[in-house]
């Protein structure tokens, strides 16, 4: 199965917190405000935010304000990118590696459809910004207020009393 690691994983989020926060304020972010705000452990956070910054992601502010904010604009940090930072890079299968042969790779048919399905995930998250998952969360949150509300508009006091039980069930 693909699946993200942790740690890419958690480094998306971090990304995306500083995305915020650079619009919301411009200040630098601290490992502990990242760490707090986005649910995250702090020592992985601050392990993290290091790679990230050694990677040219983040840059690193001393001081009494100090802390770390997005070195590029969001919209130019690829999830793929921060991705291959964090855990090197993306294999589908052991015969698009140099190094990893498989012994079936002279008779293998499904060589070329897995190659085309890999290079299908790599464009798409090439083409996944930072700033694209901090617009589809803050979609996805305008979404969740509104629909409660909508269906809340059309009902009667006893059904929007039973509609609101069953949002808190």
């Amino acid at each position: 199965m693909l699946r993200l690691t942790k740690k890419a994983d958690y480094s998306l989020i971090a990304l995306k917190h500083f995305a915020l926060r650079q619009r919301e304020t411009g200040g630098a972010v601290s490992a502990k405000e990242v760490a707090d705000g986005c649910g995250l452990p702090l020592p992985v956070t601050c392990k993290l935010l290091q790679k990230l910054g050694k990677s040219g992601f983040l840059l690193s502010e001393h001081g009494t304000n100090g802390g770390y904010r997005l070195a590029r604009d969001p919209r130019r940090i690829s999830a793929l990118e921060v991705i291959r930072a964090i855990d090197g890079p993306i294999v589908l299968a052991n015969c698009f590696t140099d190094e990893m042969r498989c012994d079936h790779s002279t008779r293998c048919t499904v060589k070329r459809p897995l190659r085309r399905i890999h290079e299908g995930i790599l464009r798409l998250l090439e083409s996944v910004s930072i700033d694209d998952m901090l617009r589809d969360s803050e979609e996805e949150g305008k979404a969740a207020l509104v629909s409660p509300l909508v269906a809340l508009q059309g009902a009667n006091s006893l059904d929007a009393k039973s509609l609101l039980r069953e949002q808190e069930l």
